[in-house]
């Protein structure tokens, strides 16, 4: 089979274009015949080493990139049981998706309903479950509670303000440009500003308060601002560092800043077992077919030229998701 691999950690001219053998499934695992994958800030992060002395992500070089795809089952590991040949499926967060097969265990794998084509199936995995962890688990969503999302037009981003404007959250939003303001008032935020000097328009939009929870995934450049942003004894959730990571917070900022809380989740925490990925994905899946959330694929790509869906994503020029189509 086809596969996009690394053997060693770079920019996006180390992806090397691979046939490897097809993968046996084991006891525990489905052999899953991928359509389609995600292209996601996780896979640039695999490729530059980021994950290197992860715990949580312990992938190791060589490896396959893609933490999440969509297709159909052809076989079973013999311990498997709530799985059929034939099933369509889509999973995150298990390394191997830039490839015409993959072996991944049994329990992370989500039904895909018949009407939901398996393109929106990939696209919905990573982002809509991160996005459905944050705004249910950790967002106190709910009517009267206020949000400033950043990067509001991104993947996650979009998902997100959905989610949160659907719950009778007040979402507000940061963009780098009109055009992606635009986006994020279309998906339901309530005002979208720019980054420069988001915490006093934020501020002067909740007279003078600051929000419940501010959502950044931006880190470096953004940080140290939603915590200005963010109401007395708030919340600041950092699920990201696209803009660089911040290495030189003292503890004593949150509370000079009013007491706040500060967490940096990573969504495999939050999908422990089988009964939760398909809970969530439910509502993410009925969702998407009701035209409650909208998920925009920003591009399709092939293992030709799965290195521009990188260096857009790395430049912060992809307004939606990426998308790779598999032979």
């Amino acid at each position: 089979m086809r596969a996009i691999r690394i053997a060693r950690y770079g920019g996006p001219e180390i992806l090397l274009r691979e046939d490897i053998p097809v993968p046996e499934p084991a006891p525990d695992e489905a052999l899953v015949r991928l359509r389609h994958s995600g292209i996601n800030f996780m896979d640039i992060h695999t490729r530059q080493g980021k994950y290197e002395g992860s715990r949580t992500y312990p992938v190791r070089l060589p490896t396959t990139l893609g933490i999440e795809g969509a297709g159909e089952v052809v076989a079973l590991g013999r311990d498997v049981r709530d799985l059929r040949v034939g099933d369509r499926v889509a999973y995150c967060l298990h390394w191997g998706s830039y490839a015409e097969y993959a072996a991944v265990p049994a329990w992370r794998l989500a039904p895909v309903p018949d009407a939901l084509p398996l393109d929106r199936a990939a696209a919905a995995m990573f982002h809509g479950l991160t996005a459905h962890d944050l705004a249910h688990d950790l967002g106190r969503a709910g009517p009267g509670v206020t949000w400033l999302v950043h990067a509001a037009s991104g993947g996650i981003g979009q998902i997100l303000v959905q989610m949160g404007a659907r719950l009778g959250v007040t979402v507000y939003a940061t963009t780098s440009t009109e055009a992606k303001a635009a986006v994020a008032r279309t998906r339901g935020a309530a005002a979208a500003v720019p980054y420069e000097g988001f915490a006093e328009a934020v501020r002067g939009m909740t007279s003078g308060r600051g929000v419940d929870v501010v959502f950044d995934a931006v880190g470096r450049p953004t940080l140290r601002e939603s915590l200005r942003a963010a109401r007395r004894q708030g919340l600041v959730v950092n699920f990201g560092a696209v803009g660089g990571a911040v290495r030189d917070l003292d503890p004593i900022e949150l509370g000079e800043a009013g007491s706040l809380f500060l967490t940096r989740p990573r969504l495999a925490d939050h999908l422990p077992d089988g009964p939760t990925i398909r809970r969530r994905t439910a509502d993410i899946f009925g969702a998407l077919l009701d035209g409650t959330l909208i998920i925009e694929i920003a591009s399709r790509h092939t293992m030709d030229d799965v290195e521009a869906a990188h260096a857009a994503l790395e430049e912060r020029r992809v307004v939606g998701k990426p998308i790779l189509d598999l032979p």
